[in-house]
């Protein structure tokens, strides 16, 4: 029996490689873990950027409680299993009025795992609508091979390498993912998708969760992830420890180790050695 997920739900994320709305908590709740972000970007004097976007779990304990969400994890067992790692996290912050935006990808280009075994959980801190520039999907692209990719290293483009598709993609068929605060929506890797710049006049703040089932290996590096459930009898990746208070000596260490490790995989090929700010 399904955890949280409805039979139906499984089977179009089967068909469609993506599911979309699915409530998580409430708005009062995502508010919560908004206000925790901004109370960081408020110490710091500036917004949340370069590696600290990514593996963000692994320095916040509120975002390592989000890794772990119940209700998450439990939408996720019903599409990969019970034995579940987190590979990685990334906040993809729109602020308001901002040229920013995501071409039309798929995560699976440069990720370098395999099997294709990934999904994400995307979570709305904030309202993500047309106007603010909700993520777009192109149904059914999962199931199709890798497609080539571009980088354009486009300064608007919050992607790793401003990747994005070398060939023409039907916007027409363009399904938006509108979600309210405290509301996800699932992907496949390999789902084409992509967003247009915010609009509004207020920040657009989604939280991306890679979850992997333990199975799967990452090809190009000796990589490493954060176990959220059920036990990992592969071995394929270095364990990452939890933080027990935000930002100390030891989940800064770790975080270093672990974006490291990522900055290798995926700027293979390139002069990069940190991400983008």
């Amino acid at each position: 029996m399904p955890k949280l997920l409805s039979n139906e739900a499984i089977a179009a994320f089967k068909r469609d490689g993506f599911y979309s709305p699915v409530r998580v908590m409430s708005a009062a709740d995502a508010q919560r873990y908004r206000r925790a972000l901004e109370a960081h970007e408020a110490l710091a004097g500036k917004p949340l950027q370069g590696n600290w976007r990514h593996k963000t779990h692994l320095l916040f304990t509120w975002a390592d409680e989000l890794v772990h969400h119940p209700k998450i994890v439990d939408a996720v067992e019903d599409l990969i299993g019970p034995d579940i790692l987190c590979w990685t996290t990334n906040f993809f912050i729109k602020e308001a009025a901002n040229p920013g935006f995501i071409s039309w990808h798929q995560d699976s280009t440069y990720w370098g795992l395999e099997p294709h075994d990934v999904v994400t959980a995307w979570v709305a801190f904030t309202r993500s609508d047309l106007i603010s520039g909700c993520m777009k999907v192109i149904p059914g692209t999962h199931i199709k091979d890798q497609l080539p990719h571009v980088d354009t290293f486009h300064r608007d483009n919050l992607l790793s390498r401003g990747q994005e598709i070398a060939v023409e993609v039907d916007e027409a068929r363009a399904v938006p993912c509108l979600l309210e605060a405290g509301e996800m929506s699932l992907h496949h890797i390999k789902l084409v998708h992509g967003s247009e710049p915010n609009r509004s006049d207020d920040r657009r703040i989604g939280f991306a969760i890679r979850y992997i089932p333990t199975h799967v290996r990452q090809i190009k590096i000796r990589d490493s992830a954060t176990l959220v459930r059920g036990s990992d009898r592969n071995g394929h990746f270095d364990h990452e420890p939890r933080p027990k208070v935000d930002l100390d000596k030891s989940a800064l260490a770790a975080h270093a180790d672990a974006v490291g490790r990522q900055v290798k995989a995926l700027y293979e090929g390139t002069d990069k050695t940190a991400f983008r700010a």
